[in-house]
């Protein structure tokens, strides 16, 4: 079996994306937060020049898709009150046969009516009077800024109050419903297995490219994308949290760090894992996996409902601050190695957090530590939360005194988690994690 079919038989069917019923609640959900006298504008993400003529691929604004499931270029949604319900209008680009003929069909007024849950899809050409006009009898503007030039133009002109809508929509989506976590769930099988291949066909010799190329490949032969750039770093690059050139070639005893997730109908998977290129770890570079992996499985055993968000970065700190004065790479106290608000000693080697909502933005929205004297975040079912502690020992850094045989390895282990009430539920299990489970699997092609 081919290596992409291998994938495909293991996927099973594709679920469908979100239905306009629930996309209709949404906008019900969002509008009873609103003041009947304000109007909310939500724009689509600009296009990008990558150079000159050419644009870097479009992505649509997480808030509009969310709410509309718009994907199109150029979209913008707005809402009112109309005396009895609230209204959604859709500005859309009309046909027109020519420009198509360059850069593709379009869905049109009478597409965008007949196939997004809305009231009304209206020429983008009227766009600045009949906002102009909403936002004269309006008393409160919510919009999300610096999205459409013209939109903004209206909205600032204006002398009304303006309010960010974000906050209405970031607690919206802190909670998954049943349709967005079976999409989360194709996404994370469908990345998992993609770095399962990858696993499977390395070898000496090869390109952290090569390896790159088998996952994105693998997302893009099953009609998916990469969710954010992929890391591929081998060796000494593989302590570097967020390298992305994916330059180097892989060498025998080294340790070679994928971090690479997809999105499907714009729902993000994230996963990390670190194998060695020659299928067998080293006994340094095993005492450092058997860690970190120690401190993942306690931070996803946290992941309870009714726990607050910072549980999971306690309990992956706990182990890697013990292990690393176990390993004796930190010579001092447990306290002093844990520090003060979990700053100590160990954060030399672990610099991130635990984990990060996931959702329509890979660092999705919601928050967990909040801010601006708001409460911490109680873990609740629906969250999708990523468990990710690492270790990094930079044989480049100047900052660190390490002994030598921790030099250049680099762990991290990534796993997407379900908070539910009966404990939490890994996503991404398909991908395996195990010394063992890994060692039989690279270069078993």
């Amino acid at each position: 079996m081919m290596m992409y079919e291998r994938v495909t038989a293991a996927l099973g069917e594709r679920p469908p994306a979100i239905g306009h019923a629930e996309m209709r609640q949404r906008q019900l959900d969002f509008c009873s937060e609103l003041p009947t006298d304000c109007v909310a504008i939500i724009a689509n993400n600009p296009t990008a020049i990558r150079s000159r003529d050419t644009h870097h691929r479009h992505r649509f604004n997480s808030y509009l898709h969310y709410l509309t499931g718009w994907h199109g270029e150029e979209g913008v949604a707005a809402f009112y009150f109309d005396g009895d319900d609230w209204k959604c209008h859709l500005y859309v680009q009309p046909r027109d046969v020519e420009k198509e003929t360059w850069t593709g069909r379009r869905p049109g007024l009478e597409g965008a009516l007949a196939n997004w849950p809305i009231d009304q899809s209206v020429d983008r050409e009227n766009i600045v009077n009949d906002l102009t006009k909403m936002v004269e009898s309006a008393a409160v503007i919510y919009h999300i800024e610096n999205l459409d030039e013209i939109v903004d133009d209206v909205v600032n002109t204006s002398a009304k109050e303006i309010r960010d809508p974000r906050k209405i929509l970031d607690n919206m989506r802190v909670i998954k419903s049943d349709a967005e976590i079976a999409l989360m769930q194709y996404a994370a099988d469908l990345a998992a297995l993609a770095h399962v291949e990858a696993m499977r066909e390395c070898g000496q010799g090869m390109g952290e490219w090569h390896l790159q190329s088998i996952i994105e490949g693998c997302f893009l032969y099953h009609q998916s994308e990469w969710a954010y750039p992929s890391i591929v770093g081998s060796g000494d690059n593989a302590t570097i949290l967020h390298y992305n050139e994916n330059s180097d070639s892989l060498h025998d005893g080294d340790v070679v760090l994928i971090d690479a997730g997809c999105e499907i109908d714009g729902y993000a998977s994230d996963i990390t894992r670190s194998f060695p290129v020659n299928g067998k770890f080293t006994a340094p570079q095993k005492q450092i996996y058997e860690l970190v992996l120690q401190s993942q499985i306690a931070g996803i055993e946290a992941c309870k409902v009714g726990s607050p968000w910072s549980a999971m970065h306690h309990a992956t700190s706990h182990v890697l601050a013990q292990g690393l004065i176990d390993l004796g790479i930190l010579d001092c106290t447990y306290e002093e190695a844990l520090g003060d608000n979990y700053n100590g000693l160990y954060r030399n080697f672990f610099m991130h957090g635990t984990g990060h909502f996931l959702g329509l933005d890979v660092h999705d929205v919601g928050g967990g530590r909040q801010g601006d004297g708001e409460p911490e975040r109680i873990l609740t079912p629906g969250m999708v939360v990523t468990i990710e502690p690492g270790l990094y020992f930079g044989a480049w850094r100047e900052d660190i005194e390490i002994d030598p045989k921790w030099a250049g390895i680099g762990i991290r282990i990534e796993d997407d988690v379900l908070i539910a009430e009966n404990g939490p539920v890994v996503l991404t299990a398909k991908c395996p994690k195990e010394i063992t489970e890994i060692e039989a699997l690279v270069g078993s092609k």
